[in-house]
């Protein structure tokens, strides 16, 4: 088995050059050697070494820029605030601290891209087998609201008790879309959206009427 030595490579100037930079071609050279294979030139900036590596493109500065997006986890929110009840609705929302865009920002020398990530709607599983889908984070009941009355944008009214699931209460959970939009080095584009999700569990009960006679 022979062991083949790459040849050695350098790198010439082309024609084409210009304000800014210069056209180059590679090719292999040495004594004895000729080289047929066709190459390409390659456009390399004023004061960068021939052979050295590119600037990153805007796409791949973005794609840098949304792996540190650091999304924050929903807290949840509900009322009654203790035990549910059947046919009593429950309001749901999120703390509104995390309900704001998120950026994070990749650079090189003289270039920076931006991702920024914007809540969008939350979808919640109530854990009896429904779904609610909400817009925004909801909204907080009030101290003196009426028990009786519906959330105006997010909530549920549970039709059966959770005395028959494990631990006796229902399993929810919340999870918030994001969509994701990048911008910069003179161009944008999206990602697809990114989720975080936060967990709770509601213990319904029957409300127990009170006869007298």
């Amino acid at each position: 088995m022979s062991l083949v030595r790459p040849r050695p490579q350098e790198v010439v100037l082309a024609q084409g050059s210009g304000p800014g930079g210069a056209w180059y071609v590679y090719r292999c050279s040495g004594q004895g050697q000729r080289d047929a294979l066709y190459r390409a030139p390659v456009w390399i900036p004023d004061g960068q070494a021939p052979g050295a590596a590119p600037p990153p493109s805007p796409e791949e500065l973005a794609e840098q820029a949304r792996s540190q997006l650091r999304l924050p986890s929903p807290v949840i929110g509900s009322s009654p605030a203790g035990t549910q009840l059947v046919q009593l609705p429950t309001w749901l929302w999120l703390d509104r601290a995390m309900w704001w865009p998120q950026s994070a920002t990749a650079s090189v020398p003289g270039v920076s891209v931006t991702a920024t990530a914007t809540p969008t709607t939350v979808s919640w599983a109530m854990g009896d087998g429904s779904t609610v889908s909400c817009a925004g984070p909801g909204t907080p009941f009030a101290a003196q609201g009426d028990p009786r009355s519906a959330s105006p944008d997010c909530g549920h009214t549970y039709q059966r008790s959770s005395a028959g699931a494990p631990g006796e209460r229902f399993p929810a959970m919340a999870t918030v879309s994001w969509r994701i939009t990048w911008s910069g080095a003179g161009a944008s584009g999206t990602f697809p959206d990114m989720t975080t999700s936060g967990a709770a569990s509601f213990r319904v009960a029957e409300a127990q009427a009170l006869g007298i006679g």
